[in-house]
């Protein structure tokens, strides 16, 4: 029989943030039933980790009702995430910013059946938002695995009765640093066959959330050991037997995996998370130096997000992690990418922007030269896009080198990065998108032909004449135009 006493924690005690007392003297006003924190948001209250949203738990049958309570009492927002299984999702507003609370019913008829059928015990303790929110319900050890630093199973059907807890197990290992025990290792390795039977979106979005990792090739190392990445991305594990995407490193696999690790560090020294320990090889200083200018606004491309939240660095990772399949077989990475990445369901937009990455980073930096008109195409060709492709490629050029990194290459490279980015952030009216000084309706006024390709062509030719500083005026835009006319 599960222990389901409440009690002070044995080593150290909770870390709640101030708007969960706040929101637990407000609910208690509500008279509800039974209704208990759960999850991450209790594992990571014990390891004094930041707590930003949390998951709660009742009674089958009552959660969509105690959401709706809920969103009334602090007039927030609810949306029904699955009526069938009673879990729905409050949006609540504070000073502090939003709170997401994830409210579902019970994984069974009581809060026991609910924590066993959790997939791991670090996952498995309760609060119960009723009583002392500092005791825990902990019936499966979850803190005592917690203080040891291991992930274990709930029991042995956590994992096979869910597989794409194999794909979690794997993430959460290597973002708590815990070391998964034989068992639940075991448990792994068998679930892993069984992916095939989960939805690809299921599986995406617990990949997606590993790539989003700090430090992902930690996580990419390990879901190769067991067997993951031959189910979700088998295209990369051909890589290793392949050697001819960089001298300096044995096979394409670890080309490839230091690619994504370079990256990494590269939008970690982008950041606000960067220190001075982390810049200081000569790599990234040399990047921070050049880019930093650039700093606040490339975060705020970086910290974009795709549907249903899915961070941007990730797909920046996957692809740096893709960069190379196919190629082994005489394919395109980027078509070989963008099937990968339709069958893993990765919306329309991110596929676009994944192919658009691959197929334009490996050669980017490697141009010698880069005048306007240059830097005004490709901008033009790939507008924010872009500043994704120079990440990516500098992270290939770092991953082919290895450690034998020559330094006036690597500045080359650098520089020519540096100048693309100042065409896009300090010179874009000038080189980007200078103001057009005539528009279609112009042109067909002026010149009096029937509308076809020559206006496109001719507006087209305007643009990068501004660039160059040949037309300045509407008359020279116009004499343009009669020229392009006369050549088409």
């Amino acid at each position: 029989m599960a222990d389901l006493t409440p009690r002070l924690p044995a080593k150290r005690p909770l870390q709640w943030p101030d708007r969960l007392i706040d929101l637990q003297e407000a609910l208690l006003d509500l008279d509800l039933p039974p209704l208990y924190i759960v999850g991450g948001a209790v594992r990571d209250a014990l390891l004094n980790r930041p707590v930003y949203d949390f998951d709660l738990t009742a009674p089958t049958g009552d959660a969509i009702k105690v959401a709706r309570r809920i969103a009334d009492r602090f007039k927030g927002d609810i949306f029904i995430m699955d009526r069938e299984r009673d879990v729905a999702r409050v949006f609540l507003s504070f000073e502090e910013g939003r709170l997401h609370l994830d409210v579902a019913g019970f994984r069974g008829e009581t809060l026991a059946d609910d924590l066993e059928g959790r997939d791991f015990t670090v996952n498995a303790i309760a609060v119960d938002l009723h009583g002392d929110i500092n005791q825990i319900i902990d019936p499966f050890g979850g803190e005592s695995d917690l203080d040891k630093r291991i992930l274990r199973r709930c029991s042995s059907f956590s994992l096979i009765s869910d597989p794409v807890r194999s794909l979690r197990a794997v993430r959460q290992s290597v973002a708590l640093s815990l070391r998964i025990e034989p068992e639940t290792l075991h448990d792994i390795k068998k679930a892993v066959h069984e992916l095939h039977t989960i939805s690809p979106e299921r599986v995406r979005d617990e990949w997606v959330k590993l790539l989003a990792l700090d430090k992902p090739v930690s996580a990419l190392r390990v879901a190769q050991a067991v067997g993951l990445l031959h189910e979700i991305v088998p295209e990369v594990v051909a890589l290793q037997g392949w050697t001819e995407t960089s001298p300096h490193l044995p096979n394409a696999w670890e080309h490839t995996l230091l690619t994504v690790e370079k990256l990494g560090q590269m939008l970690h020294v982008i950041s606000y998370k960067r220190t001075d320990s982390s810049a200081a090889a000569f790599d990234l200083g040399m990047m921070v130096i050049q880019f930093d200018r650039y700093r606040k606004r490339m975060n705020e491309h970086l910290h974009q997000a795709w549907p249903n939240e899915r961070p941007h660095t990730a797909l920046l990772m996957m692809g740096a992690l893709l960069s190379f399949v196919g190629q082994e077989g005489g394919h395109s990475s980027a078509v070989v990418a963008e099937q990968r990445a339709m069958m893993l369901r990765y919306s329309t937009a991110e596929v676009k922007r994944l192919v658009t990455i691959i197929q334009a980073a490996p050669p980017l930096l490697e141009t010698a030269d880069w005048p306007p008109l240059a830097q005004h195409r490709f901008w033009h060709r790939y507008g924010e896009a872009g500043l994704d492709i120079i990440l990516v490629a500098l992270a290939i050029y770092l991953g082919s080198v290895g450690t034998e990194i020559v330094q006036h290459e690597w500045l080359m490279r650098v520089d020519r990065a540096r100048t693309l980015l100042s065409a896009y952030y300090d010179l874009h009216d000038q080189i980007v998108a200078p103001p057009p000084v005539v528009n279609g309706d112009d042109l067909l006024q002026a010149i009096n032909q029937p509308r076809g390709a020559w206006v496109g062509r001719a507006l087209e030719r305007i643009r990068e004449a501004q660039v160059l500083g040949e037309v300045t005026t509407a008359e020279a835009a116009i004499a343009l135009a009669w020229q392009v006319l006369a050549e088409g």
